[in-house]
């Protein structure tokens, strides 16, 4: 159980762009890159890593994942999609995530959408998702160090195992999310 602790510490579930963090005023492309960096920080696996890029959200406006902007201002349903878009691309397609999106930025942009109350719909979901992940994450770690008690290489095929599994239910999930995709897509299409 230790372990467990020590792995959901470690990984900031707290780290999220709440919409209490948003300035009321527009942002330029630097201010909204900053905004996310500082808010994701503890969540970078490499100390050089980058959170987002101009490139980045470049290309998500390109890709029509969010309305246009105005001015090269990002207002703050701008900000709170672009993290919805951050939060999903590590699991979807850019292609994906754009379908997934797509009734939601023309809602937005008709301001026929409360995104606020969306995204805070959205955040407290993840919230819940985090005490469900500690959970399971602790049931995996008993299982795994179960399964390899008796073996004389005990810790590393522990780890190892635990590895798989975790990667296992990741692709469960990722796979589940593409069901959904793939039926919202059939729904548009239809």
């Amino acid at each position: 159980m230790e372990k467990a602790n020590s792995i959901i510490e470690e990984m900031a579930f707290h780290n999220q762009v709440l919409p209490e963090d948003i300035p009321k005023i527009d942002l330029y492309i630097d201010q909204v890159i900053q905004l996310f960096e500082s808010n994701f920080s503890e969540s970078k696996r490499h100390p050089d890593e980058k959170i987002l890029t101009k490139t980045m959200i470049n290309n998500y406006a390109k890709g029509k994942l969010f309305y246009p902007v105005q001015n090269k201002k990002y207002s703050r349903n701008h900000i709170m999609l672009i993290s919805l878009i951050y939060q999903m691309k590590s699991a979807l397609s850019i292609n994906d995530v754009k379908l997934v999106l797509n009734g939601i930025n023309e809602k937005a942009a008709q301001k026929e959408l409360d995104l606020e109350r969306f995204y805070q719909s959205y955040l407290k979901l993840q919230q819940g998702n985090t005490e469900i992940f500690a959970d399971a994450l602790e049931k995996q770690v008993a299982e795994a160090s179960k399964q390899t008690a008796d073996d004389e290489d005990a810790e590393e095929l522990e780890q190892v195992l635990l590895i798989a599994s975790l990667v296992h239910t990741s692709n469960l999930y990722r796979r589940a999310a593409e069901k959904l995709v793939d039926r919202l897509a059939k729904g548009a299409n239809e």
